[in-house]
């Protein structure tokens, strides 16, 4: 359910932008999301569908990216991939350290706003 809020926080940064761009209508907006994070691609759609009715952004398409999860070793600073919904413990792929951190794969971005 949480979708909702940040879809609400979604329409209103796309809409700023948009008018204050002098524009007359969203037709998509491209967003970058972590795949740690977890929103659900259709239910964002739905409630922008929902919340953006009557507005210059009804009718815009979300295209999502999604974006792996990043690790930093803290013995060796080594960056790499991982998936932490793994039950296995996240290892430095170079120096095989437990003592990871992760840095990137809970961000929700706006990458871009179509407009006309």
């Amino acid at each position: 359910m949480h979708e909702l809020a940040v879809t609400e926080s979604l329409l209103q940064v796309v809409l700023r932008h948009a008018r204050a761009g002098g524009a007359s209508k969203v037709v998509s907006v491209g967003l970058r999301i972590g795949e740690v994070s977890d929103l659900v691609d259709e239910w964002v759609q739905r409630y922008f569908d929902h919340l953006s009715r009557g507005t210059i952004a009804e009718g815009a398409v979300i295209r999502i990216e999604r974006s792996p999860a990043m690790f930093r070793c803290g013995a060796c600073g080594h960056s790499f991939p991982a998936d932490p919904r793994t039950r296995e413990e996240i290892r430095c792929a170079l120096c095989a350290s437990e003592e990871t951190a992760l840095v990137s794969g809970r961000e929700y971005l706006v990458q871009q706003i179509e407009v006309i």
